[in-house]
């Protein structure tokens, strides 16, 4: 069978080829570049900690020494500290990365990936499909057509897959700017990443603004101030005069010493694509949706977009397209990231609406603080992962299902398992391999040997369960997990968020979820390039 075709080299298309591959998928992989990014320290992302996790699963590098976990947030406003919050095991720090540290890592695990093409200096400027697959043509010193099963357009926000399939891109322009910069300096915060609102050096007013201070390795920050609506140019004076004046404020004396790395103006646009389907072609990451404003982080979504389509497209490969299956991509991440973008637009008449609007609403300071720190850190509505509860694989009707704190279609929680070898490995371990995961609540097994209880009590009966099921899982017992009661098993998908949680074996229910999971009882299906 032919490859999937990825057009765009970003970390969206490397994490999407790379997750095809753990399930052993070909694909190729357009660049239109030469395959080098440019170094660019003001170019960073955030990343909440299972988006770095999926990344450290399928790069095997340790991300974390390459980017900086914070020890802390700090949230001010003038003189007054608002929040403080510091990170450990039970509050999760994000990751702190420079973009072209991320694409080098993502480059350097397809290096000798037998089941990955990185095609260099390939432009796309055209796509055509017909019910057996996909066909692509690229201009540049290496041009041709490519062969294909299904394609995906990871190629940014001026997205040539999206517009050679004529999908709309509508939203808003220049929801926010940011003047960047990237500089070497000792802050009175060591690794704590601070947000600043209406600095006592910043007159009040629309320049007022803010400023956000965010520590990366080697003693680096990059900061970002908030610019007033307009287009009015960031000249390099303007930048530095922010930069000293900033240093000082945070130093309370003399601008300390500073070597600028790096600037820019970051703009901020609301965007999401009608479609994120045509047939044999779908769109993810900036291709698909853009949103950024009030913190939130517009490439964790496109990761995410990557984990969801990945295991669903590896099982059409395989096994043969199941439309319900293809579809859900679209209905599952569109709303997520449609629900975010909602949140946003709702909030920002709100954080930016000025004075007036704070003399009437009491304690609305601490509220747009608590909205900014959620965007910031990925929590809440604004920067949480999403829930598929509504999902179209959602099972409907299932007897045995129990409430565990885990809602279904949202993320598991990490908890340590035991594998069928025996060995003990992290839940998150298992996941990106394409297979379902049916997790046992057995507590006490930790402290035998995996010959002492594997025929034991309920495991025969589970183990001739999932062994039935319709695909591909296996079978992992915790000692744990949060709000679940002992023998209770747990459905976990390929992206691992949670499908259901059963009181018991219930192989008829467990049965029903996973074929839910996959879209539905199989069916004749229609050709994929129908649609």
């Amino acid at each position: 069978m032919d490859p999937v075709i990825i057009v765009g080299a970003g970390p969206v298309g490397l994490t999407l080829a790379l997750a095809l591959a753990r399930q052993e998928v070909p694909s190729v992989v357009l660049d239109e570049g030469p395959g080098k990014d440019e170094p660019r320290p003001a170019r960073t992302v955030v990343l909440r900690e299972d988006t770095t996790a999926l990344l450290e699963r399928l790069t095997g590098a340790p991300l974390a020494k390459a980017g900086a976990h914070w020890a802390g947030w700090r949230s001010m406003r003038r003189k007054q500290v608002m929040r403080e919050i510091t990170f450990d095991d039970t509050e999760p720090s994000p990751l702190h990365i420079a973009q072209h540290v991320l694409t080098g890592a993502l480059r350097q695990a397809l290096v000798g990936e037998r089941l990955v093409k990185l095609a260099v200096d390939n432009r796309l400027d055209g796509v055509e499909q017909e019910p057996s697959g996909v066909t692509a043509h690229t201009r540049g010193p290496k041009g041709t057509w490519w062969r294909g099963s299904y394609l995906v357009g990871c190629d940014g926000p001026r997205s040539t897959v999206r517009k050679l399939l004529d999908i709309r891109f509508p939203g808003r322009t220049a929801v926010e700017r940011h003047a960047v910069a990237a500089l070497r300096t000792e802050l009175p915060w060591p690794d704590e990443a601070l947000l600043h609102r209406v600095p006592p050096w910043r007159t009040s007013g629309p320049s007022a603004g803010e400023v956000t201070g965010r520590p990366l390795p080697d003693g680096v920050w990059r900061l970002d101030w908030l610019l007033p609506p307009g287009k009015d140019l960031v000249t390099p004076e303007l930048l530095l005069t922010r930069i000293r004046e900033t240093l000082a404020g945070w130093t309370e004396g003399p601008t300390p010493p500073y070597e600028l790395l790096d600037t820019g103006v970051h703009t901020v646009h609301h965007r999401l694509a009608r479609r994120w389907r045509v047939g044999r072609v779908f769109l993810a990451g900036d291709a698909a949706h853009l949103l950024g404003a009030l913190g939130t982080q517009g490439l964790d979504e496109g990761l995410r977009d990557a984990d969801n389509l990945a295991w669903k497209l590896a099982s059409a490969w395989h096994h043969g397209p199941h439309e319900a299956l293809l579809d859900s991509y679209q209905a599952e991440r569109r709303a997520v990231v449609a629900a975010r973008l909602r949140a946003a637009d709702q909030a920002l008449p709100l954080v930016r609406g000025g004075a007036g609007l704070r003399a009437v609403v009491p304690g609305s300071a601490r509220g747009h603080d608590s909205l900014l720190t959620d965007g910031h850190l990925g929590r809440g509505a604004l920067g949480a992962p999403g829930a598929y509860a509504d999902s179209p694989l959602a099972p409907r009707h299932i007897e045995g299902e129990v409430p565990v704190d885990t809602p279904p279609g949202a993320p598991v929680t990490d908890v340590r398992v035991t594998a069928e070898d025996g060995s003990f490995v992290r839940l998150r371990d298992r996941l990106g391999h394409g297979a379902l995961l049916v997790v046992l609540v057995a507590p006490g097994t930790g402290v035998w040997e995996r010959k002492h209880w594997v025929t034991a009590g309920v495991m025969p009966r589970l183990a001739a369960a999932v062994t039935a099921l319709p695909h591909p899982a296996e079978l992992l017992v915790a000692e744990s997990y949060p709000g679940a009661a002992a023998h209770t098993v747990l459905l976990v998908r390929p992206d691992g968020h949670l499908v259901t949680a059963l009181n018991g074996v219930r192989p008829a229910d467990l049965y029903a979820a996973a074929e839910a999971t996959l879209g539905g009882p199989a069916k004749t299906e229609a050709a994929a390039g129908s649609r």
